[in-house]
């Protein structure tokens, strides 16, 4: 079963791969990241290694028993008891209930780890498979968005022990 691990400068390379290999993918149902992301890789990731020192957003990897990166959780802009998910999986992965259960297991930690009280996510209407697993791991819609100029829909969960699922 893949690892939820806490993103280290270890991880950058196989980090990498799994983004310029599920690129075509993910941008088939999120906004894609851009050349420059790429181009800029190395520094990004010292980026958010940095932010993650200071307590503003927590980056994990979904690691398989080989070391390649599956997915990724990240719970970003951390402040007042709360931070905005997001995650992604390999198409190689893809379901597999992945996304789920390492979207559960996230929410233990940000609550249990990081002192998180409730957790904010987006997703594009078109993107049946992140509503699905927000629905099934206890988010409720809160209202309307626009992600990249695309429709989607706004969500939050309450991290309170007896809401959890």
């Amino acid at each position: 079963m893949p690892e939820l691990q806490l993103l280290r400068l270890d991880h950058a390379p196989a980090l990498l791969a799994f983004e310029r290999e599920n690129r075509a993918y993910f941008a088939a149902s999120i906004p894609d990241r851009g050349d420059d992301y790429f181009a800029r890789f190395d520094e990004m990731c010292r980026d958010r290694l940095s932010e993650q020192e200071a307590g503003v957003c927590y980056f994990h990897v979904l690691v398989d028993a080989a070391g390649e990166v599956l997915g990724r959780v990240n719970l970003v802009d951390a402040a007042d008891g709360s931070a905005e998910l997001g995650y992604r999986i390999a198409e190689r992965a893809a379901g597999r209930g992945l996304a789920t259960s390492a979207v559960r297991e996230m929410c233990g930690l940000a609550a249990d780890r990081y002192g998180l009280t409730a957790l904010r996510a987006a997703t594009t209407l078109d993107n049946a498979a992140s509503r699905a697993v927000l629905a099934r791991t206890g988010f409720t819609v809160t209202g309307e968005t626009r992600l990249s100029g695309r429709p989607g829909l706004t969500y939050l969960r309450s991290l309170h022990p007896a809401t959890r699922p």
